[in-house]
């Protein structure tokens, strides 16, 4: 005898992407690492670094977020600024949720205004204000930023799908992020295998990895004068199968050769920092030994020059 069971009603899977705005320094690349677990954005304290579209994927049981990192949105002073503000927009236009990171400790500035006025302009796509960095502020003062932020929607004539509070740095409230965009997503079967991450290409992903290394500690003058290009990525011949290792040559591009100084350091010493950092972070991610060769170059003025921009993948 055979006894037929009703299945159970639960809600349907839901997929689609969200992307991070706000101004450089707002806690987006931070916030897109704690949700998908695991480093797959540059994160630095200098402003403006994330040059390239990162996805992360967030793997839920009930949903998918794919999680689009874009460049700060500024008002550009070079070609290569310009450039960024494009693939913000275009972002924008694409994604079926934006969530704007505004920090708790700084009060809503032009900046602030510019984007959201922008935002504004986009009338489809819900928006989701994301207070960053809460451990920083006293409750008083995240209130009255919460207050705040409300009334920028409402001057600007839309309501915001959430206002949501977190701390990464005491993972408060992370999840949260991730249960409240969920519901906002489009219903549909997930978009990317389970266990994938992020669909950035290996090269470009290990290229920040080692720009993130040699951006910590530099002069303030050299942030956007770096860029790294990995030129290959091949498994050493002759390995035994249980002790492989995979030999990387990145080439570190820098505007003016009185940079070069500054990137290598008194006797190599700084360049050598930079391999041991990212080598460590690149093995995390890769999951292989890894031999690193690092070479600086100089690629006079990049950031204005068309041609160079090309070449350097932007």
């Amino acid at each position: 005898m055979s006894v037929r069971t009703q299945p159970t009603e639960s809600a349907p899977h839901r997929a689609g992407f969200a992307c991070f705005v706000g101004r450089p320094n707002a806690g987006k690349s931070t916030l897109t690492n704690a949700l998908v677990g695991q480093k797959v954005a540059i994160t630095s304290n200098r402003p403006q670094t994330t040059r390239h579209t990162v996805r992360g994927i967030v793997h839920r049981p009930d949903a998918q977020l794919i999680l689009v990192d874009t460049p700060g949105l500024h008002k550009p002073r070079t070609l290569l600024g310009e450039r960024l503000n494009d693939v913000v927009r275009t972002t924008w236009a694409e994604v079926d949720v934006i969530g704007f990171c505004l920090p708790a400790d700084q009060k809503l500035g032009p900046g602030d205004r510019f984007i959201a006025k922008e935002l504004a302009g986009i009338k489809k796509t819900p928006k989701v204000a994301i207070v960053t960095k809460t451990d920083l502020v006293d409750s008083k003062t995240l209130a009255e930023q919460l207050i705040a932020i409300d009334q920028l929607g409402q001057e600007l004539g839309f309501e915001w799908a959430e206002i949501i509070p977190v701390s990464v740095v005491g993972g408060k409230q992370v999840q949260l992020v991730a249960d409240l965009l969920a519901p906002l997503m489009p219903e549909g079967p997930p978009l990317y295998p389970e266990g994938d991450l992020t669909d950035e290409p290996e090269q470009v992903m290990v290229a920040e990895l080692i720009r993130e290394a040699a951006l910590e500690g530099v002069r303030d003058e050299l942030p956007h004068s770096i860029a790294v290009v990995v030129e290959e990525m091949i498994p050493r011949e002759n390995r035994p199968k249980d002790r492989p290792l995979l030999d990387i040559h990145a080439n570190v591009y820098i505007e003016r050769s009185s940079q070069k100084g500054i990137i290598i350091g008194p006797k190599g010493q700084r360049l050598k920092d930079v391999g041991t950092k990212s080598r460590k972070h690149i093995e995390a991610l890769l999951g292989t030994p890894v031999f690193l060769d690092l070479h600086v170059k100089v690629a006079k003025d990049w950031q204005r020059d068309p041609k160079q921009l090309r070449k350097l993948g932007f």
